[in-house]
């Protein structure tokens, strides 16, 4: 395992890795190394670091990845295209990811709940390497799948992500937001918004741990959304990690989100189809608000955001 914080590396190798929640409960010394100290060249490498990171890290891994080696990315967003970039498409491996996981402090990871994970190249299709990557990552989660066309879920993620940005504005646990009556017709004018987009760039997503993207189309019965946000909010109502990650970076490790390499990537798909995200834009905005002061996290927020939504007089 390679990562940039030493005492976090030090951790794992002195007295070890230790996992923490309801999924598992171990503790295991691993050889986690800097990059700086890395040796040897490999034929995979996982990357899991936030978005606003890859470009940095692949920088610093590409000289350790084999001929034939591919680079895994088991990120949210869209960052395959900057992968491929810089390693080849040929050498990039799409991944997917909704299991509930933080960062607790050095040598320790609290795995809140357990969640889809699926993987899927490029380019529509199964091939023998993804069905052996995904076989290696069921050591990790049985459930772990190789699926045709990945995309149909990183934009059902998209979706799904965006809503768990705008919990992140309050200090309400993401299921308190999820199920507030008062709050369902902002959540849903955001998914529909970004599931519109996805439909631009012609990707029809796919639902995922509660997550029903056709309960968010144009026309669909409000209590029929409603029922997804439940299902949503069930899906973490028992787990440990009752908060975003996003939530976390503001409020607990006072850093910047990944809204502007994750997120904004909605804002820039519609533009470059003529098209504008104007609601994906206000979370955005407040976002950026909160991570530079200018905005304490409170339940207000989300209120602001649906008037502001409702001013906009989208279609129902």
């Amino acid at each position: 395992m390679v990562d940039i914080a030493l005492d976090h590396v030090q951790a794992c190798r002195d007295t070890g890795l230790s996992i923490e929640g309801p999924v598992a409960q171990f503790t295991q010394k691993i050889d986690a190394t800097t990059p700086a100290e890395l040796a040897g060249v490999y034929d995979c490498i996982l990357l899991g670091v936030k978005a606003q990171h890859t470009e940095e890290a692949v920088g610093q891994l590409m000289a350790h990845l084999g001929p034939q080696g591919v680079v895994v990315s088991l990120q949210n967003g869209l960052n395959e295209q900057h992968i491929a970039r810089l390693v080849g498409q040929s050498r990039t491996v799409v991944g997917f990811v909704n299991f509930a996981a933080d960062y607790l402090g050095p040598g320790r990871i609290g795995l809140g709940n357990r969640g889809a994970l699926k993987l899927g190249e490029m380019r529509p299709g199964l091939t023998p390497r993804l069905e052996s990557l995904a076989a290696l990552l069921r050591g990790f989660d049985p459930d772990t799948q190789a699926v045709e066309d990945i995309f149909r879920f990183k934009w059902g993620k998209l979706a799904y992500g965006s809503l768990l940005f705008a919990t992140a504005l309050a200090n309400e646990t993401m299921t308190e937001s999820l199920s507030d009556p008062a709050l369902r017709p902002l959540f849903v004018a955001l998914a529909r918004e970004v599931l519109g987009v996805a439909a631009l760039a012609g990707v029809s997503p796919v639902g995922f741990d509660g997550f029903d993207p056709a309960a968010f189309a144009p026309g669909a019965a409000a209590h029929v959304a409603a029922q997804s946000l439940d299902r949503m909010a069930d899906h973490y109502r028992h787990s440990t990690k009752q908060r975003s990650g996003v939530w976390r970076d503001l409020a607990v490790r006072k850093r910047k989100t990944e809204i502007d390499s994750q997120i904004a990537d909605i804002v820039r798909v519609a533009q470059s189809y003529g098209a504008q995200a104007p609601v994906t834009e206000i979370l955005i905005q407040q976002i950026h608000e909160v991570e530079s002061g200018l905005r304490p996290i409170a339940r207000a927020n989300l209120l602001e955001f649906d008037q502001r939504v409702r001013a906009l007089g989208l279609p129902a």
